[in-house]
């Protein structure tokens, strides 16, 4: 039986999407010395079972050798068994051991201005005593453990004395709810939290321990609270159960900061992640220790160009899974300097990044085409005023990234030198799969490129039939990488058919991509971000990036809304740029934009300029709501917004939406 594909499929729509012909090759300079060489394609290529080994060899310290690299009963996969190692013992204690105690691991900004540096030999004495402190609360081996709390030193810390004793770690993202709390507590059946009572947020107080609080009305299971003293009672009272509740100030601190890490198995659980934003029961993304720690590291040593003198900036939070894989994990395994900011990029104003860089002479910046077209909006003064010279590479992650962003970075922030490295990965992949490799590939501006060595990736139609170059269709995997998900936790059956069984024997990503004739790969983002307008299949991050093409638009979102005559409408969501007016005629002009960039079927039949967009704290956007908006529904679930104001602001405009 014949699938038709949601995707984009007429040659019109799929020449209009690849029609991004500017080119950026590597300068012979970064050339001359980057860490990763074109001969790594060929080498994975060769024996991608082999590669994976002799990395792993290579990388990680094992109490005992692993037996067999990979053992693969499809859609289940296990990575270097028989190997025995400890993940918080190879991401701090051999770095100490061979002399790099004194390197710092982490600059601490928080958002009223405190400072904090902590070196290597700090982190292995707060995260053993960390380590102690659990082990006094009753924490053993397999235990699992809900993190709930803001970007303080404390949150790193807390995973990595989880990580040394084994006990596997939930790290709930501090601005989630009470209910969404309670939800992952609840099926990761986690026995203990560490929470704070705070953190600050545009200059005032998100308090925490009240959600905590609350959550464990429905979350029997846990037994024991840690919290860290971050705001003060003297802002707000905080209250402490007795018995069950303790600060961490009066447990940890008092501990011993000799701890020996635990032994673990290299498939045993190292961390759950639930994915978000849908009413439905969360997804507990179950990652290991060994292939994940080896993914991880590789790919941010060769994909940042990483060198021991850098400091390095991931923008992301930890509570997602880039701050796991590359705040946390990834860095420290490789002994790198890295940043860690509490608060927002416009607190106290719109250069708090930019200061941050030029205080600490940032080299590697890697944030979300969200915050890039954020920083757009306010215009390049802001980063005019500071000296960003210490850049040498950007990044970029969590959605695809529209040309016109990726220039404004390239040029603003990069000063037209710094090579960008736009990303493609998911919770599930637990390392990045799709990028460039800095000092080796020739850049598109919104192309993730190619694959990362040793990774299988393609582009399918309905049927599961690889597209010819210059086609689009289904981003599938086709076969197993060592930090991939082992499956959704406690529900083997849910992990089979939500990732293996739209296409039998490839991991369907849910997202939707393009190849061009050069092989390039285009992101789409997710399948379900298609419109159907006139039965011409249309995506939304092709309108989207025809409206930010446009000098004035700062940012756009597109939906599709239900229409009677056409299928669907194209209803579009704009952000104008700082001292832009708002008026019909730039409407009109913008809708005759995207006519005449995409196809007159792609012109917006409704737009709306709107002050901002319903976005998570990690920036992505919730189409989702938007499309409640558009159709005049009940929204759906909201608790993972960042400002659930957005879309109550944004729904009382769009009764005035403009119609063609």
């Amino acid at each position: 039986m014949t699938t038709e594909s949601t995707l984009p499929s007429s040659a019109a729509e799929i020449e209009n999407l690849m029609a991004e012909e500017r080119k950026f090759p590597p300068s012979p300079g970064f050339v001359a010395q980057a860490n990763a060489k074109a001969s790594l394609y060929e080498e994975a290529e060769r024996d991608f079972e082999a590669f994976w080994a002799k990395l792993a060899r290579e990388r990680v310290a094992w109490y005992r050798p692993f037996d067999t690299t990979l053992e693969w009963d499809l859609p289940f996969a296990k990575w270097f068994t028989g190997g025995t190692l400890n993940v918080a013992y190879n991401c701090i204690d051999r770095h100490v051991e061979r002399g790099l105690g004194s390197k710092v691991a982490y600059h601490w900004i928080g958002e009223p201005g405190d400072t904090r540096t902590i070196t290597y030999a700090d982190l292995q004495r707060e995260v053993s005593k960390a380590a102690n402190a659990l082990l006094e609360l009753g924490v053993r081996t397999g235990d699992r453990v809900a993190i709930y709390m803001p970007m303080i030193p404390e949150l790193p810390i807390a995973m990595l004395a989880c990580a040394r004793i084994g006990a596997p770690h939930t790290v709930v993202f501090g601005g989630f709810s009470a209910e969404a709390l309670a939800g992952r507590i609840q099926d990761s059946q986690a026995k203990m939290v560490i929470t704070a009572d705070g953190g600050w947020r545009r200059g005032k107080a998100a308090m925490l321990k009240g959600a905590v609080d609350e959550a464990l009305d429905t979350a029997p299971t846990i037994e024991k609270v840690l919290v860290v003293r971050r705001i003060g009672e003297h802002d707000i009272p905080v209250h402490m159960e007795p018995g069950r509740d303790f600060w961490w100030h009066d447990i940890v601190e008092r501990q011993s900061d000799q701890h020996t890490p635990v032994p673990v198995d290299s498939e045993h659980m190292l961390y759950l992640l639930y994915t978000s934003g849908t009413t439905a029961k969360p997804k507990g993304i179950l990652h290991t220790s060994a292939g994940y720690l080896v993914g991880t590291s590789f790919t941010h040593e060769m994909i940042f160009d990483l060198k021991p003198d850098d400091v390095y900036w991931c923008a992301a939070d930890i509570g997602w899974v880039t701050g796991h894989s590359y705040i946390v994990y990834g860095p420290l395994a490789n002994a790198a300097t890295g940043i860690m900011y509490e608060g927002t990029p416009d607190t106290p104003a719109w250069d708090r990044w930019w200061q941050i860089i030029e205080d600490y002479k940032v080299s590697i910046l890697y944030c979300a085409p969200t915050a890039i077209r954020a920083f757009m909006k306010q215009g390049e003064q802001w980063p005019r005023q500071h000296d960003l010279s210490s850049l040498r590479l950007l990044g970029s992650v969590g959605e695809p990234i529209n040309p016109e962003a990726w220039l404004w970075y390239h040029e603003h922030i990069g000063g037209g030198n710094a090579p960008i490295v736009d990303t493609w990965w998911q919770t599930e992949t637990g390392m990045i799969l799709i990028t460039p490799l800095p000092g080796v590939t020739t850049t598109k501006p919104g192309s993730a490129t190619f694959a990362f060595p040793g990774i299988s990736v393609d582009v399918v139609d309905g049927n599961g039939q690889s597209v010819p170059l210059g086609g689009g269709g289904y981003l599938v995997l086709k076969r197993p990488w060592p930090a991939m998900l082992r499956g959704i936790y406690g529900d083997p059956e849910r992990y089979k058919q939500t990732y293996w069984s739209r296409f039998p024997g490839m991991y369907f990503a849910g997202d939707g991509a393009k190849r061009d004739t050069e092989g390039y790969l285009w992101l789409l983002g997710r399948v379900d971000d298609v419109m159907n307008v006139s039965g011409h299949r249309i995506s939304t991050i092709e309108v989207e990036s025809a409206l930010v093409d446009d000098k004035r638009v700062a940012e756009a979102a597109v939906v599709g809304k239900n229409d009677p005559i056409t299928g669907q409408a194209i209803f579009a969501f704009v952000i104008l740029k700082s001292g832009i007016e708002a008026d019909d005629d730039l409407a009109n002009a913008l809708r005759d934009h995207v006519a005449k960039v995409i196809s007159p079927i792609a012109k917006p039949k409704f737009l709306m300029f709107t002050p901002d967009l319903p976005k998570t704290r990690s920036g992505k956007i919730m189409r989702r709501l938007l499309r409640d908006i558009a159709e005049g529904r009940k929204l759906g679930d909201t608790t993972t917004l960042a400002d659930s104001n957005v879309v109550t602001t944004i729904r009382e405009r769009s009764g005035v939406a403009e119609e063609v």
